[in-house]
């Protein structure tokens, strides 16, 4: 075990359980299944695209880091090469990785962000924890996450909580990628749209 997890295809958890790795690249299929939950949870993504449009993607901590662990392609959201279920960069620059962030205690998230860095993506990149930190609480207030070009020029992400569990691996997250002016003008109904899917989503998952 301790060299699977050296060589990174299991990640070894703080209770000393381990969890599939992300660096199974030959088993990528089944890392996909096993982290998206029951097929009524990509069902449901895909009916949240197909009603919007937009990409919708499920993510959660996966060995400490931030992971997209599902997503379905909705045809008003530019293609995205780098959001597909395994990428777990770009927590601080994306909706889906603040939503996670936010539910660390301060130390916790800035612990997170001295080992992962806050890499500028963009220009609009927020790169310092300390504006993070209000962008955040700025997201608590609305009742969603958002980010607006910090990932990608020409992208906005909006996201909302599906799971807040203590456990932290069992915290879970619903996003959805879409142009800029469509969140700017209809946050709300963005917002609203989200919660109906994540409370979906959160009964399939408990069951």
């Amino acid at each position: 075990m301790r060299t699977l997890a050296y060589e990174g295809y299991v990640i070894r958890r703080e209770n000393g359980t381990y969890v599939v790795g992300l660096e199974i690249a030959d088993r990528y299929r089944e890392l996909v299944l096993a982290f998206r939950g029951p097929s009524a949870v990509i069902e449901r993504l895909r009916r949240a695209a197909a009603e919007t449009g937009y990409s919708h993607y499920l993510g959660r901590f996966v060995g400490g880091r931030v992971a997209i662990t599902a997503m379905a392609e909705g045809p008003r959201t530019p293609p995205l090469d780098d959001l597909v279920p395994g990428y777990d960069e770009a927590a601080h620059a994306t909706a889906l990785g603040k939503a996670l962030l936010a539910t660390m205690s301060p130390d916790q998230r800035w612990r997170f962000l001295k080992e992962y860095g806050m890499r500028a993506y963009t220009s609009a990149t927020l790169t310092s924890p300390e504006a993070l930190d209000s962008d955040l609480a700025a997201g608590e207030r609305r009742g969603m996450q958002i980010e607006i070009g910090q990932f990608r020029q020409g992208l906005a992400c909006a996201a909302v909580m599906v799971v807040n569990d203590r456990d932290p691996d069992r915290r879970v997250v619903l996003a959805c990628a879409l142009p800029p002016a469509e969140l700017m003008s209809s946050a709300k109904v963005v917002r609203t749209r989200l919660l109906a899917t994540a409370h979906h989503l959160a009964t399939v998952l408990a069951e």
